[in-house]
């Protein structure tokens, strides 16, 4: 039935109007849902045939009402107030009075459509029905529907109370005043909506999942520890969960649902779902809520993670390392002064060579500030400043290196430039010194087979700037030695970084999750789905990123955005890595970010 053969709409729909409000399903979402409503002032008809449900629901709301009275964000006569006006049934039928119903039941469709068409016999002719799906087709449940222009999609994150975000999803069915007043709703809930179209997985959830289902298969191909990817995106991005954990957390078999619905439309091989989790969800393994999944919980529905026996030993001999106590830095850059005093305020007596004694000394003058700031903050002391700049000495030549027992290249991201260099240090430096390099997307093992010893360099990749960022990927060759690679974890425990195990290829793990899922947001705005600023909204509100992935674009450069995804795509050949045409043509038209006053949007110049 198309919106032609139905009522015309009221044109006077507001969020006032929208007085009562029907959840129908009271699981976790649900419940959230119900609470934000009714502390909004709204009457709640919650609906679950489960009566375990909705007394559960009850009692979550009067644990929460109670958390607020007692951090005294509301007095005792307002919770009285919030527990009376949500009210629960077993029974669809009790949604006849509903101005807006919102349907989260489980995602499966034909449990929707049901849901939908009770309804449809149920509520009165001119109440808004929503669905809370995240994968599901908007656009076929309205078809469906006797009432398609009243029918769209509510898309609010869990946990619900907490979470700004909002996605309100209109179908071409929609009628524009249901949107408008749908969205003043969510206003008035304290949430930020945004505006999407009908697709697999919306903003948040369309980028969320494939950067979910390729820490998936990572993981599955066994290049590093669920425990490293986790901590490398946590640390390495400032995102408050790890890949994994996360997966655990919205469900294995909620996440392959949402994969697959996405993998549908696109039939790109990032969002066809990592046969992993089909296999756990197989197995019942679907996260916390059955107690494991990529890890294993306390009990189902626990948070707290357990032992098993992929956990890292905790006792055990490693490999002995060498003994390191001069570090040589070679560069003169920001990352090079960075990381130079990492290791001179770690005690590490360190030399810091550039192209010449002029940038060396720049560089130690920049590294000079950067502790004076640490002072002024409080996090350093003035003593140990001077210790620590006493302990660097400038040069300007790789002479100086001579003793060093670590050297660590922070030159420019080319790899001729690095080879040229490890062609030095092998002739410079002595027998047994550790040589690294802090490349980010090129093969360490070019730099290796520069060399005469290639068992003794290593991949160190530090993160920007270096003094904060806790993250260390240690990259082994298939010919680095246990012994370099020992060495080179105990180092960075003593300049207190978390060190993360990866192989030799293209994007370790950071790079190698973060990148796909930037140009992916590109494509969004390539194809008109959303705006940069609601994307960059989405991911900040819906996911918890610290950043929007145009703000980070903006940041990092957008010269350096497409080297890195030209390279990934050349490792990988998978068509979905090509760099995205826009991201192209910015670069061309020397639209690089920040750092030229204007990227993907514009900047006042300094």
């Amino acid at each position: 039935m198309g919106p032609s053969s139905t009522p015309d709409l009221s044109p006077d729909i507001s969020p006032l109007s929208l007085s009562t409000v029907a959840v129908v399903g009271l699981g976790t979402m649900g419940t959230g849902i119900a609470e934000v409503l009714a502390r909004a002032g709204r009457e709640v008809i919650g609906i679950d045939t489960d009566e375990a449900a909705a007394r559960h629901a009850v009692a979550a709301l009067e644990a929460a009402t109670a958390r607020a009275v007692r951090r005294e964000r509301i007095t005792e006569r307002e919770r009285q107030d919030v527990l009376a006006r949500f009210r629960t049934f077993t029974d669809l039928q009790a949604a006849a009075d509903a101005d807006l119903v919102i349907e989260v039941v489980p995602e499966d469709y034909e449990l929707k459509r049901q849901v939908f068409a009770e309804l449809d016999a149920v509520v009165r002719p001119d109440a808004v029905l929503a669905t809370g799906t995240n994968a599901l087709s908007v656009t076929r449940l309205a078809a469906d529907s006797q009432r398609p222009e009243r029918v769209l999609g509510l898309h609010f994150f869990n946990p619900a109370p907490a979470m700004k975000l909002v996605e309100v999803v209109s179908s071409v069915l929609t009628a524009p005043t249901a949107v408008a007043a749908v969205t003043e709703l969510a206003r008035d809930l304290g949430k930020d909506p945004i505006a999407v179209g009908d697709r697999p997985g919306f903003v948040a959830d369309g980028l969320l999942f494939g950067y979910l289902n390729q820490a998936a298969a990572m993981y599955e191909s066994r290049y590093a520890t669920r425990e490293d990817i986790d901590a490398a995106m946590r640390l390495g991005c400032g995102l408050p969960m790890g890949p994994l954990a996360l997966l655990d957390l919205i469900g294995v078999d909620t996440a392959r649902t949402v994969l697959e619905a996405m993998y549908a439309e696109s039939q790109d091989r990032l969002h066809a779902p990592a046969p992993i989790l089909g296999q756990l969800a197989e197995a019942g393994l679907t996260g916390r809520k059955a107690g494991r999944g990529f890890y294993t919980y306390e009990a189902p529905g626990s948070a707290t993670v357990v032992p098993d026996a992929e956990s890292p030993a905790v006792s055990g001999e490693a490999a002995a390392g060498r003994t390191v106590t001069r570090v040589g830095v070679a560069g003169s850059g920001t990352m090079a002064s960075g990381i130079a005093e990492v290791f001179a305020k770690a005690g590490y007596q360190v030399v810091l060579a550039a192209r010449s004694a002029e940038k060396a000394e720049k560089a130690k003058a920049r590294i000079a500030k950067s502790l004076g700031r640490s002072v002024d903050k409080g996090r350093l002391t003035a003593e140990a400043r001077d210790a620590a700049l006493a302990a660097i000495t400038p040069s300007g030549t790789l002479d100086a290196f001579a003793d060093v027992d670590l050297a660590v290249e922070a030159v420019a991201e080319d790899l001729a430039v690095k080879q040229e260099l490890f062609r030095t240090l092998d002739k410079v430096c002595k027998p047994g010194a550790v040589l690294a390099t802090t490349t980010s997307s090129l093969p360490v093992v070019a730099c290796a087979r520069a060399t005469s010893r290639p068992q003794d360099v290593i991949g160190m990749h530090f993160f920007n700037p270096a003094p904060a960022m806790k993250l260390v990927e240690v990259v082994r060759t298939v010919l680095t030695s246990d012994e370099v690679h020992a060495t080179v974890r105990t180092v960075c425990a003593r300049v207190r970084k978390h060190p993360v195990d990866c192989g030799d290829r293209a994007g370790f793990i950071v790079n190698a999750l973060l990148f796909p899922y930037l140009n992916n947001a590109i494509k969004m705005v390539q194809e008109h789905y959303a705006s940069l600023d609601d994307i960059d909204a989405a991911m900040k509100l819906g996911g918890g990123y610290p950043m929007g992935p145009f703000e980070l674009l903006d940041v990092v450069g957008l010269d350096v955005s497409l080297a890195i995804e030209k390279v990934l795509h050349a490792e990988f050949r998978d068509p979905g890595l090509a760099p995205a045409p826009l991201l192209e043509h910015l670069v061309a038209a020397g639209c690089l970010g920040r750092k030229t006053g204007r990227g993907f949007r514009e900047y006042a110049r300094r």
